[in-house]
């Protein structure tokens, strides 16, 4: 069911209600294109719907409720989705990544801060030159193109667990300190996770540090890493086109229309 709650949140000069789902968040999505709300009005377990389409929000089918009853319904379907302050959520997705065997739900958050520190298992650092493309690794046992990354080392900092998984799989060397954290992905098992993939690595939730860095000058069209790993450059629909249908493409279609405020410097091996 499709609920909303009266305007009464004041907010940059004008008046939002919520507009939420107590059943799922593909419901809350269908609803939203259905009636035309803004994607960046998207927050995590709701939209927030300024006062003048309320009617129109009703019109649609919501149906009036108190932010309590919302608030209770969508924690109660497990749908709540929990940020901190100036994070912006960018996806929920249930069931998000194909390799764990095991029902969970995968949250991307964009933001500026890294996640907790005891339960982050893993980094990822996407890199762009300065002709504006993305250094992607051709990762041969999900046959897919990615970030440099990979699971963090036991007692490892999580930013030297970043900048060890860059150097090692591209062969760029970047200090820690000046990787600029971007984003993280929360994952969230609703059951145990006893075999497969991250079995004995992932806590029954766990984050995923995700960084960016720039690269002077332009990357080469292709390469290999150290470890063997097939590297590439893309950029536009070419990058789109590599990695558009994978779970975190959210987050480097968010970095990639900043401004270039999370990115710092980053240092080729040559």
């Amino acid at each position: 069911m499709i609920l909303v709650d009266p305007p009464a949140w004041e907010a940059r000069g004008r008046v939002w209600s919520h507009v939420a789902s107590d059943t799922s968040y593909a419901e809350l999505h269908e609803f939203a294109a259905r009636v035309g709300l803004h994607p960046l009005s998207y927050d995590g377990d709701h939209y927030d719907v300024p006062s003048e389409r309320y009617e129109e929000v009703l019109a649609a089918g919501a149906v009036p409720s108190s932010a309590r009853e919302i608030l209770s319904r969508v924690h109660a379907a497990g749908l709540r989705f929990r940020k901190r302050r100036g994070e912006r959520p960018l996806a929920a997705i249930p069931d998000g990544l194909p390799y764990l065997p095991v029902s969970h739900r995968l949250d991307l958050i964009a933001s500026d801060r890294e996640p907790p520190e005891e339960t982050t298992v893993a980094a990822v650092t996407f890199v762009a030159d300065e002709r504006g493309r993305t250094l992607l690794i051709r990762s041969t046992h999900r046959d897919s193109w990615e970030g440099p990354g990979g699971w963090r080392e036991p007692g490892e900092p999580v930013r030297d667990g970043a900048a060890r998984e860059l150097r090692e799989e591209s062969g760029m060397q970047v200090a820690p300190g000046d990787l600029a954290a971007c984003a993280y992905e929360r994952i969230i098992l609703h059951e145990e996770l006893t075999s497969g993939p991250g079995a004995g690595r992932l806590h029954p939730v766990s984050h995923i540090a995700v960084f960016a860095a720039t690269v002077a000058g332009s990357g080469p069209a292709s390469a290999h890493g150290p470890e063997g790993h097939e590297l590439g450059w893309f950029g536009g629909d070419e990058l789109e086109s590599r990695c558009g249908g994978s779970p975190w493409w959210p987050i480097l279609a968010r970095l990639r229309r900043a401004d270039g405020s999370h990115a710092s410097r980053a240092r080729p091996v040559r």
